[in-house]
């Protein structure tokens, strides 16, 4: 959830992973259940455990100056995501130079992740962006003041937790990105439209990240890698 990144790819970077922009058709799957013991072929990148999957979402979650981050932003349908609380209300943190780790209160990988409402009174006072939207926040997105998120940890363990306002917002924004659904749905069309010149330019530069994406596992499969 929010912030920017740049849409060329080559495996040299493979420390974070390449975000995946509006109009990938992979941002509009369902994702599926996952296993801590599944290996993903990660596009552009190659063989991964969760827990490989999970410390690099992060990575690219935190290089990204987001708060949150789905593993179908990252080119995996599957149901996972990664989120962040901060020690201030500065979500974004937009032109900041200081690290984001050094004002980290907690994070959270949420496996299988599902949410429960809570509170169903809506709140629509937050700014909300999309990691996978660069440079389009809108207000007014609906959203249930309070959750209850159940999952698995990364140590296989049922968690249950239950956030308020913002991070409650978080959860439910990545909660969406697992079903195929972007903040931009939940607004009147209208405002789709309002930025029609932006979201076509991300649709060219989503087209070209693929093709960036596949040329890089073909040569990694001509190199005799997996």
């Amino acid at each position: 959830m929010t912030g920017q990144t740049t849409p060329t790819w080559t495996p040299a970077e493979a420390r974070v992973y390449p975000l995946r922009l509006y109009g990938d058709p992979i941002l509009r799957r369902k994702a599926k259940p996952l296993t801590l013991t599944d290996t993903f072929n990660v596009p552009g990148v190659g063989p991964q455990n969760v827990r490989q999957v999970a410390q690099t979402m992060l990575e690219t979650m935190f290089e990204a100056r987001g708060v949150g981050l789905a593993a179908p932003q990252v080119g995996l349908p599957v149901r996972m995501f990664v989120a962040v609380e901060y020690e201030d209300d500065e979500e974004e943190n937009e032109g900041q130079d200081s690290p984001l780790r050094s004002r980290v209160l907690r994070d959270f990988v949420m496996i299988n992740p599902v949410v429960s409402v809570l509170n169903k009174k809506k709140d629509r006072s937050y700014q909300e962006g999309c990691l996978s939207i660069p440079g389009i926040y809108e207000e007014g997105v609906p959203r249930a003041r309070a959750v209850s998120v159940k999952y698995t940890d990364l140590e296989g363990h049922q968690q249950i937790l239950e956030a308020e306002d913002y991070l409650a917002r978080v959860f439910q924004h990545e909660l969406d990105h697992l079903d195929g659904v972007l903040f931009l749905d939940r607004l009147p069309p209208e405002v789709t439209d309002d930025y029609r010149k932006e979201l076509l330019a991300l649709q060219q530069k989503s087209r070209t990240l693929i093709g960036d994406l596949a040329q890089a596992d073909r040569l990694r499969r001509e190199r005799g890698g997996a």
